[in-house]
């Protein structure tokens, strides 16, 4: 079996790791705050002390870090995964990163022998725990043959979209409409409130309406309670939807509704919402109509 290599231990990438080592491979991992690893450590994974020792043990090495600078970083770091020997290696970058880095990245590899895909994922935590996320893939399509047993095991699905730069793109599409929807339906809220309506039953409404959908089940105790503890953080999704805005204007493609809801989310995070879950977009929402 396929030795992987594991490095970013956060939220996604902790719970993912772990579900490749249930699933019987050897798992090398790097995070830079070793204690985060001691779980998996139990769990049957060996500790490695940089990028490199990684990519050394490791026939696949996944990226699953905050941005793209962070990505380029455990990249071209003196002891990153580029100063390791990589004729063979597969290099496969599960963060949400631009599609023009996602270019630059698979450039950086292949110059240095590695093989690279990038492979973004849809859901967020209870979806990576539970091995239900979507992986959306770009590069060579033998490679993502190679990796599809691994992203067998981390989602409940893959799609191949393409060359590097697709996969990443894929994201950016899949996170904008998740930008838009979690705004929509917290404008909506916010207007029943506005309107003296009891916001259970307007959930209640939404519900059973042709409305209904998975995001809104999953955040609607979160909007019930108005507590908000990430699942994915609101300033994850704002650096997603300026990803977004970026990519939509070097394609000369107008984003007007995503632009705006951009803006919101912007003043949320300035606001100190960044560390909440992204749903509490619905109180900055609140509290720009004054409630």
């Amino acid at each position: 079996m396929l030795k992987i290599g594991w490095i970013g231990l956060g939220a996604m990438g902790k719970p993912m790791a772990a579900n490749l080592l249930r699933a019987g491979y050897q798992v090398y991992v790097y995070n830079r705050t070793k204690d985060k690893a001691e779980e998996l450590l139990q769990a049957g994974a060996c500790l490695a002390s940089s990028p490199k020792e990684v990519s050394e043990h490791s026939d696949i090495i996944i990226t699953m870090v905050s941005d793209s600078a962070a990505v380029e970083s455990v990249l071209t770091r003196s002891d990153g995964i580029l100063s390791a020997q990589l004729q063979g290696k597969i290099i496969v970058d599960m963060s949400t990163t631009g599609p023009n880095d996602s270019k630059k990245f698979s450039q950086l590899v292949n110059d240095h022998g590695g093989l690279f895909l990038d492979a973004p994922v849809s859901g967020s935590v209870k979806p990576a725990q539970d091995g239900t996320l979507i992986v959306l893939v770009g590069g060579d399509a033998e490679v993502y043959e190679k990796c599809r047993p691994i992203f067998d095991v981390l989602g409940k699905t893959s799609i191949h979209f393409g060359d590097n730069g697709s996969g990443s793109s894929a994201k950016l599409v899949i996170n904008s409409l998740l930008g838009i929807t979690m705004h929509g339906i917290s404008e909506s809220l916010m207007l029943a409130s506005q309107l003296g309506l009891n916001t259970e039953q307007v959930l209640f409404m939404m519900s059973e309406s042709a409305l209904n959908s998975p995001l809104l089940q999953a955040k609607k105790q979160m909007l019930l309670q108005e507590e908000f503890p990430a699942a994915f953080a609101l300033k994850l999704m704002t650096k997603d939807l300026k990803l977004t805005v970026d990519a939509a204007t070097q394609a000369n493609t107008p984003l007007p509704t995503v632009a705006t809801v951009l803006n919101t989310f912007l003043a949320a995070k300035a606001n100190n919402k960044g560390d909440l879950d992204m749903a509490s977009v619905y109180l900055q929402l609140k509290e720009m109509a004054g409630k």
